[in-house]
């Protein structure tokens, strides 16, 4: 018999640990050690860069059995890993999804999206990821490089203030940059024609003109030949560090931003990025959407992330890496504006989420204890629940399977076990009620919620702290 550890079990996630991450003191680490079957030897100087939390087979979840499991307790080497759990039990993910989306490979059942913390510390590469369409023909074209064939939507959610590339600026900017920066005027090298079609574009504000001005700019520049662009970017850095002429092309934060990247990628092309792309500031609680072919760039600070179940990754700009640029050029967007992958989260739908407090359709939304990032892609969408202290929030049943992620706060997870049943104070028979524990000083354990089950989170009275958690799911 395979085991059965009911609806609601904790998982292990794992650690990856890249250069861009963080060192010393890091949410990655800080989550790590809220599990400690996961056995994680902190080394203080080692940088700590993501937490992974799904079904991915490079670092795939294990299943933790809970203490009433049946099951004896194994090593940590020994757990199950979640796919092949859900591959005996399938129900845990749900009819709907199974038939869209879950890919079965061998004994082993895959979610649709992958859950994750990241610690940013250095910036990660200019980048952008495939649709499905140019995703199938990168994977059978290189299939060495591009690793599947599906799309990478992805979602931030920030957990400090947090910054990054998103989108590109209004053309109006990048043309004054033009003007004012010669470094960057030479790597371009736009004729007088050129800029003239350019500046109708805007002041017309016609669409496919302005797109085809950023391609244009954005293309010259990428193709720049490697002697080139070191040449300029150590003319530009050398001007930025000992000379005040920057005043008169750029703000201080433009300044620090190609002095701070040139540090971490020396004379690297991307830094010539800081003029063409959007920098995104979130607030923590805030969001962003990176939809296929949109060109980003994790600068600094935390998040969560979620994203479809994919390695597509085509690269550009600051990166040892491959870089693909004729790719990169072609499939983007080019959509440009200070409001690229903006997302609000909202109140969910009212079967979703019930709480104590929240009575009827007049209660304020801004106090709503749930907000749901809702991206428009079908494979996920995240819920961040914030519970004050000696108060409780009914999760209902989710029609699709999700994982769960303690972030902040003391409390619990409750939820009836149907496969045990006892007695009440009348002889009646009813199902068990359990419990995880959820603590304040220890945050960061993931559990795994079945399809089509309840949970209710409740906020402990002590300390006065808001019990917080993440949840991300997938419904059809």
């Amino acid at each position: 018999m395979p085991p059965d550890h009911g609806s609601v079990f904790q998982i292990l996630p794992g650690v990856q640990s890249y250069d861009w991450g963080m060192k010393r003191s890091s949410r990655v680490a800080t989550f790590a050690k809220a599990t400690s079957q996961l056995d994680f030897d902190f080394q203080p100087d080692r940088p700590y860069a993501e937490l992974w939390m799904g079904t991915h087979p490079s670092l795939p979840s294990r299943v933790i059995p809970p203490p009433w499991s049946s099951t004896a307790t194994p090593s940590s080497s020994e757990f199950q890993p979640l796919s092949s759990y859900l591959a005996s039990n399938p129900h845990l993910i749900g009819e709907k999804v199974l038939e869209k989306f879950s890919s079965q490979q061998g004994t082993n059942l895959s979610l649709p999206f992958l859950f994750k913390v990241l610690s940013v510390g250095k910036a990660l590469s200019i980048q952008a990821h495939p649709d499905k369409r140019l995703g199938k023909e990168l994977h059978e074209k290189r299939p060495e490089i591009y690793k599947d064939p599906n799309h990478k939507p992805e979602m931030a959610i920030a957990l400090t203030p947090f910054s990054g590339f998103c989108g590109f600026r209004p053309l109006q900017e990048i043309l004054g940059f033009l003007k004012r920066v010669p470094e960057l005027e030479r790597l371009v090298s736009l004729d007088q024609g050129t800029v003239e079609a350019a500046e109708r574009a805007v002041e017309r504000n016609e669409d496919k003109a302005l797109r085809s001005s950023l391609k244009l700019i954005f293309g010259r520049l990428m193709r720049s030949k490697e002697e080139e662009y070191t040449l300029q970017a150590q003319s530009l850095v050398r001007r930025y560090s000992t000379d005040e002429g920057w005043r008169q092309e750029v703000d201080p934060e433009v300044r620090e931003r190609v002095l701070s990247l040139n540090e971490q990628f020396p004379n690297d092309i991307g830094i010539f990025c800081t003029f063409l792309l959007n920098t995104v500031k979130l607030k923590p609680g805030e969001a962003l959407f990176l939809g296929a072919n949109e060109p980003h760039a994790y600068l600094e600070g935390e998040i969560l992330e979620c994203m479809a179940e994919s390695d597509n990754v085509v690269r550009a700009g600051l990166t040892p890496k491959l870089r693909d640029v004729e790719t990169l050029v072609e499939m983007l967007t080019y959509s440009s504006g200070d409001r690229v992958g903006r997302l609000q989260g909202e109140p969910p739908a009212t079967w979703m989420v019930k709480s104590s407090e929240r009575g009827g359709e007049d209660d304020d939304e801004d106090d709503a204890k749930t907000l749901m990032f809702d991206p428009p892609i079908e494979e996920f969408s995240v819920l961040v629940s914030r519970i004050r202290a000696g108060e409780h929030e009914d999760h209902e049943a989710i029609q699709g399977p999700s994982i769960l992620l303690h972030l902040q706060g003391q409390g619990k997870i409750e939820f009836e076990d149907e496969g045990e049943k006892e007695e009440d104070e009348k002889g009646q028979s009813e199902n068990r009620r359990r419990e995880f524990q959820l603590d304040e000083t220890k945050p960061g354990k993931v559990f795994f919620i079945g399809s089509s089950k309840p949970i209710r989170l409740v906020s402990s009275s002590l300390g006065g702290a808001e019990l917080v958690v993440a949840r991300a799911f997938v419904v059809v």
